[in-house]
């Protein structure tokens, strides 16, 4: 699986140890995001993930903030965005089975290392159920063209 990760300033320390690990798990990380801690504009790098997600250059993307909020808006606002933010397990993997979220979010000044990688973890491993949630989805899209 290839995964586009993103971050401003705020998530580039958490944005080294979740690059690291999802590669020695045996994913394809693309760095999108600053490698710096200069200060920065989420909606940049926010831009450049789900860009990729969407031209299908990567399966998935990953985005990193503060608090994970400004830079999933930001990427919400991209047609065919499904970002979300997760601060907890049980929501990251109900993000991918319900809304078939393509992009995580978290926020580097939210979350530590360890707790990261167990997201990481669950929206990754988890599947998208389909059913009745094709119906939201849909719905979803239909308010992106109005």
């Amino acid at each position: 699986m290839k995964i586009a990760i993103g971050n401003d300033h705020g998530g580039t320390d958490l944005k080294w140890e979740i690059k690291k690990y999802l590669e020695a798990k045996g994913y394809e990380i693309v760095n999108l995001g600053t490698d710096t801690k200069e200060s920065c504009d989420y909606p940049v790098y926010a831009k450049k993930v789900a860009d990729a997600v969407i031209a299908k250059e990567v399966d998935c993307g990953i985005l990193i903030c503060g608090t994970g909020v400004g830079i999933s808006i930001a990427a919400n606002k991209i047609k065919g965005i499904r970002a979300a933010v997760c601060s907890d397990t049980a929501t990251a993997r109900l993000v991918k089975q319900h809304n078939n979220a393509n992009i995580l979010a978290f926020g580097g000044r939210i979350v530590g290392v360890e707790l990261a990688k167990d997201i990481c973890d669950a929206y990754l491993e988890a599947e998208f159920e389909g059913n009745r949630h094709n119906r939201r989805i849909a719905m979803i899209h239909e308010l992106e063209n109005e």
